[in-house]
């Protein structure tokens, strides 16, 4: 994550707003580093399946598809037992990211990020010795705990011990873990594709990105305000003295926070049935569409199945897996364009231009794809036009890097207050997870049968969430986090809902 030159910032700040220090950095660079093994996965699933001897070992029935003489382009891979290899990794986040809401309240947001840094461990060592199809979604439903956890604690970790004013940045590092994740494993995918036990060491490689988050996570301290939130006050006050800077004082932010956990504690209410009291819909409304609409994008469709649909439109196997690297390079470029202009520009102008770049982009391939491979999808594409397939889809990659990829973890996790902040972030993370499994189960069916027409029904969605964005999200951009509901109060629509 670049730290210098965010250029200024508009709104109200803190009085204890904190400065960019080395500690803060380290932390949150540490923290942020979860993402990896939410990205590994993302890029490995989709090369290893395209890999021979994985297929033949496991779905033998997908090559013998390959093997017939007119195989329709967007069929190949139309397997429900090969999609649920992919899937049941969400099912299983889904279920872990609404437990996560109590866990990270009674153990804290560190320990969460261990505990999922240690099952997605799990999960890799019985991926990588997998002897049938039992153990492989075995391991992928321990992979999606871990992951579940992880998502769920980490972008709220970010946003409350980032200083307000650059609370964007620090958070889009996330969002840039899961990119370098994506890079590597096409990398590996790559380099293991030609062997035929590459599939094992794809899969069994995962233990690294995991082994890396799980150590880096125990070197951190846990965040103030979840510190004070289970007692540890003391605790608390180390804590924010060293990501403030032990120059800076800490008492009057320490006591803003143990005031609104004392507030929180006072009213005991259960978190699930605060948050569907009336004053927090306009929260609720964001936690369930913010996720659901990043998945809408089709952006992790496109980068778990980017060698498969890059093979589907003309590339061979190598060159679907270098530009599936490409795709992701693209992204992780454009995510260090989100970290560096996020809190100068504000969140909706990334929304709005994001998914203006995605809408144009999604269109393009459609209508290249129908022009040259024809309605049924028999017609053989030139290597051109699967490079122009190729560039569009690295110009939508780049739309969605600098908007609804970094700031979907972003909102959710910077707009509650602190007695829903965890529950909110399940939501979230529940909504993601359950709309990219039933994505994910339907996609390459939805391919075989919309063909071409799979890109209009993303690039619809695509209108439809930038519009939604333009009406309803108001700008959030260097609030601090206790101030938050002046936004809610403020906006046109939602002020109705929000008591003052």
């Amino acid at each position: 994550m670049a730290v210098g030159s965010f250029g200024g910032v508009d709104g109200p700040v803190s009085s204890f707003n904190g400065k960019i220090t080395a500690s803060v950095v380290i932390t949150c660079i540490v923290a942020a580093s979860s993402g990896l093994i939410f990205g590994y996965d993302i890029g490995i699933s989709g090369g290893v399946t395209t890999m021979q001897p994985f297929l033949q070992k496991f779905f033998p029935s997908v090559l013998r598809k390959a093997a017939e003489a007119k195989t329709n382009i967007y069929c190949v891979y139309d397997s429900q037992v090969l999609t649920s290899f992919t899937s049941s990794l969400y099912i299983a986040g889904l279920a872990a990211s609404l437990v996560a809401s109590r866990l990270t309240a009674a153990i804290g947001r560190r320990n969460t990020m261990v505990l999922g840094g240690l099952t997605f461990l799990a999960g890799a060592a019985i991926n990588g010795g997998a002897a049938n199809v039992a153990m492989l979604i075995f391991g992928r439903i321990l992979l999606g705990f871990g992951v579940g956890f992880t998502n769920q604690a980490t972008p709220v970790y970010l946003s409350e011990v980032a200083p307000p004013r650059w609370r964007g940045a620090f958070n889009t590092g996330f969002q840039f873990f899961i990119g370098i994740g994506v890079v590597a494993a096409n990398c590996i995918n790559y380099g293991t594709a030609k062997r035929s036990w590459g599939w094992r060491l794809s899969l069994g490689l995962a233990v690294v990105p995991a082994a890396i988050m799980t150590i880096g996570a125990l070197l951190i301290s846990d965040t103030p305000s979840s510190l004070i939130e289970r007692g540890k006050v003391e605790q608390a006050r180390h804590s924010l003295r060293k990501v403030r800077g032990k120059d800076c004082d800490v008492e009057a932010e320490l006591a803003e926070l143990k005031k609104a956990s004392d507030v929180d504690n006072e009213a005991k209410r259960e978190p699930f049935v605060t948050i569907f009291e009336r004053q927090y819909r306009p929260h609720l409304v964001m936690s369930i569409a913010i996720p659901f609409f990043q998945q809408l994008t089709g952006i992790n469709i496109i980068a778990f199945y980017a060698p498969v649909l890059f093979q589907s439109v003309g590339f061979g196997n190598d060159s679907a897996l270098i530009a599936a690297i490409i795709l992701g390079l693209v992204n992780l470029a454009s995510i260090l364009v989100s970290t560096g202009v996020v809190d100068r520009f504000g969140r909706r102008f990334l929304f709005l231009e994001g998914g203006i770049q995605m809408f144009v982009c999604q269109v393009g391939v459609a209508v290249l794809l129908a022009v040259t491979t024809g309605v049924s999808g028999t017609k053989v594409i030139s290597k051109g036009y699967a490079i122009l397939v190729l560039v569009l889809m690295c110009i939508y990659a780049a739309g969605f890097g600098w908007s609804w990829g970094p700031l979907s973890w972003l909102i959710p996790s910077e707009i509650f207050p602190i007695k829903i902040r965890s529950t909110g972030q399940s939501i979230s993370v529940a909504v993601n997870f359950a709309t990219t499994f039933v994505l994910s189960q339907t996609f390459l069916t939805m391919l075989c049968h919309f063909k071409y027409g799979t890109f209009l029904f993303y690039a619809a969605w695509i209108a439809s969430m930038t519009i939604f964005v333009a009406l309803f999200l108001p700008e959030t951009k260097g609030i601090p986090l206790d101030s938050m509901n002046s936004v809610w109060e403020k906006h046109w629509y939602w002020r109705r809902f929000v008591s003052g």
